[in-house]
Order: structure tokens, then C-alpha cells, then sequence
């Protein structure tokens, strides 16, 4: 008997634990995340790493009226959800006077060709693997969003 109570209770347990991995932020977390960005702004960029889970990471970023680098991943795709601010992005065409800056990551000062696109506080943006894109900002523009980045197989 003292042996099935147990397993009972030891099965209940486990139903009601949270899995391995699963995370949780609430408005108010990223609330504070965001005034944590905006105090540690330099050169118009804050970035800070919310999440790491391996084959995907997730970052809180903020530009203020600055311009990202062109960039160009190997095997990551950028899933962008836009918080507040508005920019425009670039994306396709290809990246002028790139360099690899880390494993399987190209950056360069602008991109020829692309289409450009606006962003405003809501949208949600995919861009895939292979994909060159730029942020643009216009002096006095701000841009608050979220990063999943992704990697690909």
C-alpha cells in the first residue's frame, strides 16, 4: 500500500512540473529588460541575450537613430518582432564591403539591390537563412524588438 501511495504521489508531482527548457517572460520582465537596453546604449545599440536553448537563442535589442550593419547568416534564420519604434528594413539584394566577423556571419556597410520595407511596433518579420537584411533608422528614430535567432540544419 505505502508503495502505490507513493508512485501516485511521485506521478502527480511530475504532472504538475514544468518541462526541461521551458521558459517564461511577462510584460513586465521585458518591461525592465527594455530600460536595462536603454541605459546601455552605445554607438545607437543595445542588444542583451534573453535566452539560450542550444539551436536557438532569443535577444532583446534596442536601436536609437542608427543604422544596423548588413548582415548575412550561414545557418541562422532571424524571426524579428517589432515592440515599439519604427525603422525600415532591407532585405535581399547583395551586402557591400562584407567581411565574416564570426563562424558562418557576414556583415558589411550597406546592401545594393533589396527591397526595403517598413516596420512598425507589432510586425513580426522572418527572414531566412541566407537572407541579407539591414536595419535602418533615420536620425530620431527609435526601434525596441525581439530576435529568435534559429539555427538551421
Amino acid at each position: 500500500m505505502k508503495k502505490t501511495l507513493l508512485t501516485v504521489i511521485f506521478a502527480l508531482m511530475a504532472l504538475g512540473a514544468v518541462p526541461a527548457g521551458y521558459e517564461h517572460w511577462t510584460v513586465e520582465q521585458f518591461g525592465a529588460h527594455g530600460k536595462e537596453l536603454h541605459k546601455a546604449v552605445k554607438d545607437g545599440l543595445a542588444s542583451k541575450m534573453i535566452g539560450n536553448w542550444g539551436n536557438h537563442v532569443l535577444l532583446k535589442t534596442r536601436r536609437e537613430s542608427s543604422s544596423g550593419q548588413a548582415e548575412f547568416h550561414e545557418k541562422q534564420a532571424d524571426l524579428i518582432i517589432i515592440q515599439s519604434g519604427q525603422s525600415t528594413i532591407i532585405v535581399g539584394g547583395k551586402i557591400i564591403n562584407g567581411k565574416t566577423t564570426a563562424p558562418n556571419e557576414i556583415r558589411g556597410t550597406s546592401i545594393e539591390g533589396g527591397e526595403k520595407q517598413s516596420l512598425k511596433a507589432g510586425d513580426v518579420v522572418h527572414v531566412p537563412v541566407k537572407t541579407p537584411h539591414q536595419v535602418l533608422l533615420e536620425s530620431g528614430q527609435t526601434l525596441d524588438y525581439i530576435v529568435l535567432k534559429v539555427d538551421s540544419p
